[in-house]
């Protein structure tokens, strides 16, 4: 899964040329928020030479879609057929709504015959999406990850957007992708201001501390921030390796349990250090 996602407007010529040199795990062409509606039918033309622009072999392609979806449906088409590599549904309302989207990406594939099964990330902004998000980053198996949308939700609260009114509905969203095996992508507070890199530093430790995987951003100064963040770091790997050797050679002795540096190592213990391994597996 992808540790950085790099926001980039699809009309944007200069951003597009740079995108892929920015390091991100993956780029997301957006066709939503910072396109104007004026401007959205240029958007999805523009895709195939965005793709082809951005494409290489270190970064995923991603489009963000938009919500209404008499707009919603020809850029899901126009992103299956330029070749992209998963969409991002945003304002997913229901487990009825993803399924409807996952039917049209179905639809287009069989057209366009793309060279891999196209995946769906979707992000819930609405309170009453946030109580049924179980369901809806479960309704489909081409959903592999999900996210909380904090402006659109605090607007939808009528509240700010800070890391205090949204930790509540992002933990929720969050507990709802991993009891349902997805992935789960964000941070508590924002990173719009890209140049406070201690700031953008702890809010990465802090999800990464909770479990979630990696975030999005719409500066490539975070990116490195964001990979650096979401990798374990040397001392974190060599550490997991010393739990799961020590209590594999006490379980070989018959022992449940071993103390390693004055701790007690069990099988928890020992199974999220596995976890640590192979998402520091997938970095190498």
């Amino acid at each position: 899964m992808y540790r950085s996602m790099l926001y980039v407007p699809a009309t944007n010529e200069r951003f597009v040329a740079k995108a892929s040199e920015r390091g991100a795990d993956a780029i997301i062409l957006d066709l939503e928020d910072s396109i104007p509606a004026t401007e959205k039918e240029n958007a999805r033309r523009a895709l195939p030479s965005a793709v082809t622009t951005c494409r290489s072999d270190a970064s995923d392609i991603l489009v963000r879609v938009n919500r209404p979806i008499r707009w919603c449906i020809p850029d899901v088409e126009a992103a299956v057929k330029a070749g992209v590599d998963a969409i991002i549904l945003p304002k997913a309302e229901n487990a009825a709504h993803v399924q409807l989207i996952a039917e049209a990406i179905e639809s287009a594939e069989s057209e366009f015959k793309p060279a891999s099964m196209v995946k769906l990330l979707v992000i819930i902004e609405d309170p009453a999406a946030v109580m049924d998000a179980r369901a809806i980053i479960s309704a489909h198996p081409r959903v592999v990850a999900a996210m909380a949308g904090g402006e659109d939700l605090a607007t939808a609260l009528e509240a700010e957007p800070t890391a205090e009114t949204l930790r509540l509905p992002k933990q929720l969203v969050h507990m709802a992708a991993k009891a349902t095996g997805r992935f789960s992508l964000g941070l508590f507070g924002t990173v719009a201001d890209y140049s406070d890199q201690d700031g953008i530093k702890a809010l990465v430790a802090e999800a990464r501390r909770h479990g979630f995987d990696g975030a999005s951003c719409i500066h490539p100064s975070v990116v490195p921030l964001l990979n650096d963040g979401f990798s374990p770091s040397d001392a974190d790997i060599t550490q997991a390796r010393r739990v799961v050797k020590a209590l594999e050679e006490a379980e070989a002795q018959g022992l449940g349990a071993v103390s390693l540096d004055g701790r007690m190592i069990d099988k928890p213990v020992a199974d999220r250090a596995r976890l640590l391994l192979a998402r520091a597996g997938r970095w190498v």
